[in-house]
């Protein structure tokens, strides 16, 4: 039986099945908000244990399932966290290096697809091989260490050779916790639902890096995702895209209901076409809107810098692609690449986004906060606000390897006094994420004909 079947069956009360979670309830509804108690069988000692299965939404992250269960006879006892909602479009990669005690007390939520690294040891938890955890980088380590040592009085009779590697094995991965010597942590999910905290939020942290990649086939394979190409080829193209627009159904990302996305062609003067695309949900009233390059990438990347200096610059246009990083160096903040998605909107709109994120992320909020990060994030958002009220003068830095942004000039087509745009060559780990660097599109076909002879 699914979880969401057995949480029905286990008498969950009727209405909404995720509802949310804390201080976004109302007082009735959390009391009707109890998880389901089912009997099920205890694995350790075979006799009847209970599961409880609370289904719950998380504010502004994701639906997630909360199982544990506990048996009463032996007191084994087991708990877990999946997620509920769609996989990701893109997979997400964090990478870490662990250089103090702190560290180890970053909070991660790791999904059952996701795979652990650390190349120091040489040590990886295959994806699917343990349940979706919220713990801590100590905590894997940890739950690791429990793992080897299960079995370790049998090997011992067993295998003796081998039990002894596997105590040597254990305490250089007990001696990490120590973190003597700095080494690497690294969580890749395909499904892009996995997540490493970042307690300098919102200012980027050094020792963090986070990649977005698009799943090879084989992963999407693994996630039962995969495409069937025929479908996408019998499709016949639309006969004039910039006159029309498109619908196609879709499903809501909040409430998960049958909804149309709006998709349209668009020329930006003295720019190019992109393609905005526009979700609205009638059930539950959620819009989102995203926003595509409508191009190739460009052979330079571009950085943007603009030096507010009035009020006025804040109704500038603009464009930001899912490539594009943007930077406050006043305020040390870096917003990443693939983060806030595509979006055409105004250099306002674009703070108060930016301020949306910071104010309302789930894991900077609650008991879990320390008081020390909540001054920071409470005095960067004083700032933002500032900013927004054209109390302060900053520089705003848009910088994207693909050159699809773009910055409204509102002096066009003369040259703007405060607006400086940048073309440079990109690096080769920026043709790396872009996937540049083993794309091939002159003389392929010889260089395959000579290779073939």
């Amino acid at each position: 039986m699914s979880a969401l079947g057995a949480a029905e069956a286990g008498g969950v009360a009727a209405g909404p099945l995720f509802r949310p979670l804390g201080a976004a309830a109302a007082a009735e509804e959390e009391e009707q908000q109890q998880p389901a108690e089912i009997e099920s069988l205890c694995m350790a000692c075979l006799r009847r244990g209970v599961t409880r299965l609370l289904l719950t939404r998380i504010p502004f992250f994701r639906e997630v399932i909360v199982s544990s269960f506990a048996c009463g006879s032996c007191g084994w006892a087991n708990a877990e966290i999946q997620s509920a909602g769609r996989i990701q479009e893109l997979g997400v990669r964090y990478t870490l290096a662990v250089r103090t005690k702190q560290d180890l007390n970053r909070e991660v939520v790791k999904t059952d697809c996701a795979t652990a690294r650390i190349p120091e040891l040489e040590f990886e938890i295959p994806a699917f091989s343990q349940k979706g955890a919220l713990t801590t980088i100590e905590g894997i380590i940890d739950r690791a260490i429990a793992g080897l040592e299960q079995d370790q009085p049998v090997r011992k009779e067993t295998d003796p050779g081998v039990a002894g590697q596997i105590d040597a094995f254990i305490s250089r991965l007990k001696h990490l916790k120590e973190v003597e010597k700095a080494f690497t942590f690294i969580l890749d999910d395909p499904s892009g639902n996995s997540f490493v905290e970042n307690p300098q939020a919102p200012r980027r942290d050094e020792g963090l890096v986070v990649a977005r990649y698009k799943r090879s086939a084989q992963q999407a394979a693994v996630l039962g995702i995969q495409e069937n190409e025929s479908d996408e080829k019998s499709v016949e193209p639309a006969d004039d895209l910039r006159n029309e627009v498109l619908q196609f159904n879709t499903n809501c990302p909040e409430c998960n209901a049958p909804a149309e996305t709006n998709m349209k062609l668009v020329q930006i003067p003295h720019f190019k076409e992109v393609i905005i695309m526009a979700t609205n949900c009638e059930a539950c009233g959620h819009r989102t809107n995203e926003v595509k390059s409508g191009g190739a990438i460009e052979p330079l990347g571009t950085k943007i810098t603009l030096h507010m200096m009035d009020p006025s610059d804040m109704t500038r246009d603009l464009l930001k692609s899912e490539t594009c990083r943007v930077e406050i160096p006043e305020l040390e903040f870096e917003l990443g690449m693939g983060a806030l998605g595509g979006k055409f909107t105004t250099l306002e709109g674009l703070l108060k986004d930016i301020q949306t994120l910071v104010e309302k992320n789930p894991f900077t909020l609650g008991d879990s906060c320390t008081p020390g990060r909540a001054e920071k994030l409470s005095a960067f958002s004083r700032k933002l606000q500032q900013i927004l009220d054209g109390q302060l003068r900053i520089h705003f830095v848009m910088d994207d390897p693909a050159g699809n942004s773009y910055l409204q000039n509102v002096y066009a087509p003369e040259e703007d006094p405060e607006l400086c745009v940048e073309h440079y060559e990109r690096s080769f780990e920026q043709n790396e994420e872009l996937g540049l660097n083993d794309m091939k599109t002159e003389d392929y076909e010889t260089e395959k004909a000579s290779s073939e002879q």
